[in-house]
């Protein structure tokens, strides 16, 4: 991979790592500091079952997001580290060149097609 590509995909992650942490910082602020807009009570507490029900939904919600939002930020750190060392673009396990139309879509991504494909085929 050549410096102008290098520099693209760097770009590319340091851009979806801003919006990551632009959004996680979004759902910490609305899971800490829960208001109830819609009736416009302020109370961090429920009176009514549903009402509770609702808020503990909402709160899993938000945490799911935050988790998922989290592990893309590592990888997205991982792959950043892999361009400093000059080693982005290569298959962590056949050491193979990583197609520029997967990079496009998956700019973290680790591993080629066939070996992803192997890896997601093992899990099952």
């Amino acid at each position: 991979m050549d410096q102008k590509q290098s520099n693209h995909f760097e770009k590319r992650l340091l851009e979806e790592r801003a919006i990551l942490l632009k959004d996680i910082g979004q759902l910490e602020e609305t899971t800490t500091n829960p208001q109830r807009e819609s009736s416009g009570d302020l109370s961090a507490y429920s009176f009514h079952m549903a009402d509770a029900g609702t808020d503990a939904n909402v709160r899993e919600t938000r945490f799911h997001l935050a988790s998922r939002d989290t592990r893309l930020l590592y990888h997205i750190d991982q792959a950043l580290e892999r361009i400093h060392k000059g080693i982005y673009g290569t298959c962590e396990t056949c050491n193979e060149e990583i197609a520029h139309t997967r990079l496009e879509v998956v700019p973290h991504a680790r591993l080629c097609i066939s070996c992803k494909e192997k890896e997601d085929s093992q899990k099952r």
